[in-house]
Parts: C-alpha cells; sequence; structure tokens
C-alpha cells in the first residue's frame, strides 16, 4: 500500500484522528457552506500556508474532502461520506445512553416518590418536657 493510504478497514478511525484537531473541524465547518479555495480556508488561521496544507492532506486520506484543480486555483469539497459513518458509528451507542439515562430517571422519579411519602406520612408529636 502506497505511503500515506489509509486501510479500507481503518477509514472510520482516519476520520475520528482527522477530526481530531480544531483545526481540521473548522476547514470541515467552512467547507460546509461550499466549495473553497486553499487561500479561503487558510484566511482563518494563524499558520503557515505549508500549515493548511498538511491539515488538508489529512483530510484528504480520511476522505473527507476533495480537492479539484481549475486553472491556477485548487478549490476544495467537502466529502460527507465519511461523516456519515462516524455519525452511524456514535449513533449506535445513542441508543445505550438513553436506555441508562431513562433507567436513571426511572430510579430518581422512585426516589423523589419514596421521600414524598416520607413527607406525607403523619409525624408522631413531640411531647414538650414537663416544666
Amino acid at each position: 500500500m502506497p505511503p500515506g493510504r489509509i486501510p479500507r478497514g481503518d477509514a472510520l478511525s482516519a476520520t475520528f484522528a482527522a477530526l481530531a484537531d480544531p483545526t481540521r473541524r473548522a476547514i470541515l465547518a467552512h467547507l460546509a457552506g461550499g466549495e473553497a479555495t486553499v487561500s479561503d480556508l487558510a484566511a482563518p488561521f494563524d499558520i503557515t500556508p505549508p500549515a493548511v496544507t498538511k491539515h488538508l492532506k489529512v483530510l484528504q486520506r480520511a476522505g473527507l474532502i476533495v480537492q479539484g484543480r481549475e486553472k491556477q486555483w485548487r478549490p476544495c469539497r467537502l466529502q460527507p461520506a465519511p461523516l456519515k459513518d462516524a455519525a452511524d458509528w456514535v449513533d449506535q451507542y445513542r441508543q445505550f445512553w438513553e436506555q441508562r439515562l431513562d433507567r436513571l430517571e426511572d430510579y430518581l422519579q422512585e426516589l423523589q416518590s419514596q421521600r414524598q411519602e416520607k413527607h406525607d406520612e403523619p409525624h408522631p408529636r413531640k411531647r414538650r418536657p414537663a416544666r
């Protein structure tokens, strides 16, 4: 396999690795609004153009963006499929957490009911000490 290529079965790892960096996430957010040139993508960051290019290469290797060629421009475009794969993977665990939270809610309601029942019980009157 050529250097820099990601094994097909490890695409999800590459997606999460690419998303781990806030600059790359910001680049993807920018591209969600439409195609942009490298200089457009570099503008909001206080980093060198070669550093932006390195970030773009990571995003390309993960399959998150494609870079075209129009004359001297190299516009970048978001490729959403790997993001969908990552969202689908995370979504598998959503049901697990929802069930856990539902059980926690049931438990808290049970505690609240017990507390209310204790509060509603008549309290034995305390005798005042004789004077």
